[in-house]
């Protein structure tokens, strides 16, 4: 089959032709239809990611029909339409993943593959609302907003949301569900167009974060947020700090500027702001977030669509940060 496999870290990524997975038990093969792309992809090749193994097939997202299964037991998938959670070994607390939990596309071989073999517990009905390349956008970042938004933020109905970095995958993903859940939401980004963009999903406004006192224009917009959902951290965090109301919930799924520094603790005790982490989703949390995804008939926004052999040009692009929505490999 052919295959997108990273053979040593900082080199570009190799089509290759490997050896069909083999089954174990309780698992089933899947013919990948489309996969899509994940920052990680982009820290993996380059070396900044944990137990990173090579060779390695990367891909986390992917969607497609099951061919094969190990036994009898989980042949009523044949031919079925699926989409696959990428979470794998999460456990059985509910609260956090276990310490051997992983993501397809490191360690183990991920979805930019004619075929992958997973766990049966990990593939769930493609919803019928979304092509190949929706269902492929989905899962990862689907599952890490949901998670962000419904499990640690505990957002509710009346609830006032802002989505830090709207251009990643997860921030519109999370647009996307609190939108659909009748929030006001609102976003920041330095880049104009995407502001546009996020305000014609829903979006009520938001406000470029590289304007020295973006946080207290905002407030003056906006007033102050009972849910915020935070990837960015960094020297800024302090400014998210001041735009969360007395009581309410920062959610961090991410620290792409870098360590949190110079808060005042007084603003979190004194105000009574929850400050929780989150990532990724247990297996619960990707069944309830189909769920939503199919009540609402929801559709991930896909920016570029390229074919297999184009994985590495198709990384590229999502180095960059210049696209809105998720970027997909078509491979059958």
């Amino acid at each position: 089959m052919k295959s997108v496999v990273l053979t040593q870290l900082n080199q570009v990524l190799q089509i290759a032709e490997s050896s069909k997975p083999e089954l174990a038990v309780g698992q089933v093969l899947v013919m990948i239809k489309s996969a899509a792309l994940n920052h990680r992809d982009v820290f993996i090749q380059k070396g900044m990611y944990a137990g990173i193994k090579v060779p390695v097939i990367l891909g986390s997202d992917g969607a497609g029909k099951v061919t094969e299964t190990f036994n009898d037991s989980h042949a009523d998938w044949i031919n079925k339409e699926v989409i696959i959670n990428p979470g794998l070994n999460w456990g059985g607390n509910e609260k956090h993943q276990a310490k051997d939990y992983i993501i397809m596309g490191t360690p183990t071989n991920g979805t930019f593959a004619q075929y992958v073999s997973v766990s049966a517990e990990l593939i769930h009905p493609k919803p019928a609302h979304l092509n190949w390349n929706e269902a492929a956008a989905l899962p990862l970042a689907g599952v890490t907003a949901y998670r962000a938004l419904m499990v640690q933020g505990n957002l509710q109905k009346n609830d006032k949301v802002l989505i830090t970095g709207i251009g990643g995958g997860v921030a519109q993903m999370a647009l996307q569900f609190a939108i659909a859940n009748g929030n006001e939401v609102w976003v920041t980004t330095s880049n104009p167009d995407k502001l546009q963009k996020a305000i014609a999903m829903g979006a009520r406004g938001g406000i470029d974060y590289k304007q020295d006192n973006w946080h207290k224009d905002l407030i003056k917009q906006a007033g102050e947020f009972d849910v915020i959902i935070e990837s960015a951290c960094g020297e800024g965090f302090g400014k998210v700090i001041d735009c969360c109301k007395p009581g309410g919930t920062v959610v961090i799924f991410g620290g792409t500027v870098g360590n949190i520094v110079n808060i005042v603790p007084a603003k979190i005790f004194w105000r009574q702001i929850s400050i929780i982490g989150s990532t990724m989703g247990s297996n619960q949390d990707f069944a309830e977030m189909l769920s939503f995804v199919n009540k609402h008939q929801i559709k991930p926004i896909v920016s570029h669509v390229f074919n297999l052999e184009q994985a590495q040009e198709a990384l590229d692009l999502l180095a960059t940060g210049n696209q809105f929505g998720k970027i997909v490999l078509k491979i059958s």
